[in-house]
């Protein structure tokens, strides 16, 4: 997999498997003083999902901070190189082992970057145990069913529903270099001309795991979908959100009602014109910037 200068690949084993994350421990983030760059505070990136979803979805935010925080940016169980146990994957699967995670690599309570689906496991996760997360800073966090949508009764999500249709259409149409160059051009970016051929690789190698299709199939049918409505009142922890006006899946009218909920916790909505589900590949200056401007704010 593709990863910056400067991190390496480390591990922990999780209810479900082993856990990779990446973290920066060579030039140019890290002296020969061990000791120094333990003193840094701790700041974590979640990767969302789609077919050949990775930590390689921050890859281009996370070195930014890397002098000033212990960054960790997992693969997530079924993603990337983390373990594929080959089982349908359920939302307490995520919410389980985004906990285990953080109580395995952090110490104190942290920051925790996260994105689309995976933004919403992480607020449920920090309902559970707001005792581990300092913050939370959001990109298009949704359930994918909210306010009483139902996903997996779409079109799409009953056609993945099939046995044995459901892996010819993963291996054929979405696990290919043009499966997913198509889907980020036409569904997760704004802009198809800023996909570039790295991008579909780092997305392609991920995807063509072995068993990669099992998470990726229980996120199409809709097993992992839920209604974020539902749960948002409950969060107690500072919160920051950014959300595509152009995302494909959910618009930005339900980022604003969810965060309207509960504005004791979600101190900043922030609306991204021009961008699509996941600003941190199409405009990583912009979220780098916006990530920087929330970590003061909501201290």
């Amino acid at each position: 997999m593709i990863q910056p200068p400067g991190f390496e690949m480390q591990s922990i084993v999780t209810s479900l498997g082993r856990m990779v994350y990446y973290t920066p421990k060579g030039a140019p983030w890290r002296s020969t003083d061990a000791a120094m760059s333990e003193d840094l505070p701790t700041l974590v990136f979640l990767h969302g999902f789609g077919g050949g979803s990775s930590a390689y979805e921050w890859s281009k935010v996370y070195p930014a901070f890397a002098t000033d925080y212990r960054v960790i940016a997992p693969d997530l169980i079924g993603w990337g190189r983390s373990d594929h146990p080959a089982r349908n994957y359920q939302i307490d699967d995520y919410i389980n082992t985004i906990i285990e995670f953080i109580e395995q690599t952090c110490n104190e309570p942290v920051p925790v970057v996260a994105s689309s689906l995976t933004a919403a496991f992480t607020i449920r996760a920090a309902i559970t145990r707001p005792d581990l997360f300092k913050s939370l800073i959001l990109t298009t966090p949704a359930g994918l069913s909210d306010f009483g949508e139902n996903y997996s009764r779409s079109f799409f999500a009953q056609i993945v529903a099939t046995p044995i249709l459901d892996r010819l259409l993963y291996s054929t149409g979405v696990a290919t270099e043009g499966g997913i160059r198509s889907f980020l051009e036409q569904r997760q970016f704004a802009r198809s001309r800023r996909v570039y051929q790295e991008i579909v690789d780092a997305y392609l190698q991920s995807a063509q795991q072995p068993n990669g299709e099992y998470a990726a199939l229980s996120f199409v049918r809709g097993d992992l979908c839920f209604d974020l409505s539902l749960y948002m009142t409950q969060l107690n922890v500072p919160t920051a959100i950014m959300w595509g006006e152009k995302s494909e899946f959910t618009g930005p009218e339900i980022g604003r009602r969810l965060a309207a909920l509960n504005p004791q916790a979600v101190r900043v909505f922030q609306a991204l014109d021009d961008v699509g589900l996941t600003p941190q590949l199409e405009l990583p200056a912009v979220t780098i910037g916006l990530i920087r401007r929330f970590l003061d704010l909501l201290k």
